[in-house]
């Protein structure tokens, strides 16, 4: 079935959270769309596709940024949104993957004194990192914890900071293309600010194992010591593709092909709903935090879904619906 015969309803619905999860209707299977009528249930969802869409001009190839790093003793400035940042690193499991990864160059690790014996022994939660500093020949520093104190950018850095190139964009041409047996699995993320959220969307992506994630190059969190953290080093094997515009992009996404999903409090339907379009190439929306979806972004996905709420509480933090989001998808796909 040719892309262009195929997409479903919306779902419409007044603007919605994608941190906050409505109930809706259950129907057995995936939507499937009439000709023009409402979504009925029983059947494939057959979408619909404007004649007047039209997909964006195709994004030039991302080179992954590996310029000059900055000396570890200068100031992190602020991201720029032109690039995904993620030169500075803190906390134990996100160096270790960091080093693990091996994507990337890492100039300098800083680990602090107190986690070092009088005759130079790394304490044992460093001395994975230590021996794995070594086999790549990245200088170790051994610094005050003030000092480090004073550098980090985390409430917490645990003893350890490394100094690495930016981290590489992915290019968005090749997390869509098709592979055999493998469907694009992709991740939009539209607005999400807080770093500790998207620190943990990408641990969750990592884990259900999604192909790739957007971000707007502008207006959403970038990769920062924080969502590095938060991440628990899932930033150095999740690829991220900085995209110009995510509305014109979800365009592009449906015209080759791929469902995108957008999960909304107002919709009718549910994330249980989706049934086999997981199976196919899909892109899950994300919403930012409170806001939820932007207009123009919901009027470009195939599908809005909501995560039905049972209990008290209205709603759930965006991190928590992309968890339960993604693993919806990877249980379909098994």
């Amino acid at each position: 079935m040719s892309p262009a015969a195929r997409r479903p309803s919306s779902g419409g619905g007044g603007r919605g959270r994608a941190a906050k999860q409505g109930t809706g209707g259950r129907p057995a299977k995936a939507p499937a769309r009439g000709s023009g009528g409402r979504a009925q249930t029983g059947a494939r969802v057959t979408p619909r596709r404007s004649s007047a869409a039209k997909a964006p001009a195709p994004r030039s190839r991302g080179a992954g940024r590996t310029g000059a790093i900055r000396r570890p003793g200068e100031p992190h400035p602020a991201t720029s949104g032109k690039g995904l940042g993620g030169e500075q690193i803190e906390g134990r499991q996100a160096v270790r993957e960091l080093l693990l990864a091996g994507r990337r160059r890492v100039s300098e690790i800083w680990i602090s004194t107190e986690l070092f014996a009088r005759d130079g022994t790394p304490d044992e939660g460093v001395a994975d990192i230590v021996a794995l500093a070594a086999a790549n020949r990245v200088p170790v520093a051994h610094v005050a914890r003030s000092k480090l104190d004073h550098r980090a950018r985390t409430d917490a850095p645990q003893g350890v900071i490394a100094f690495a190139a930016p981290l590489p964009e992915a290019d968005l041409a090749d997390l869509v293309r098709r592979r055999p047996g493998r469907a694009p699995f992709l991740v939009a993320i539209d607005g999400v600010t807080d770093p500790g959220n998207l620190g943990a969307i990408l641990r969750s992506c990592e884990g259900a194992g999604v192909h790739g994630v957007l971000l707007p190059r502008h207006r959403t969190v970038h990769v920062t010591p924080t969502v590095a953290k938060a991440s628990a080093g899932a930033v150095e094997h999740v690829p991220i593709a900085l995209v110009p515009g995510l509305p014109s992009t979800l365009v592009r996404l449906r015209d080759l092909g791929i469902w995108v999903v957008g999960l909304d409090d107002a919709a009718e339907r549910t994330l249980f709903d989706i049934g086999d379009l997981a199976e196919e190439g899909i892109c899950i929306v994300l919403g930012a935090e409170g806001a939820g979806l932007s207009r123009l972004v919901r009027e470009r996905c195939d599908l809005l879904v909501s995560i039905p709420m049972r209990g008290r509480i209205s709603s759930l933090n965006v991190a928590a619906a992309a968890a339960l989001a993604t693993y919806e998808v990877t249980r379909h796909r098994r």
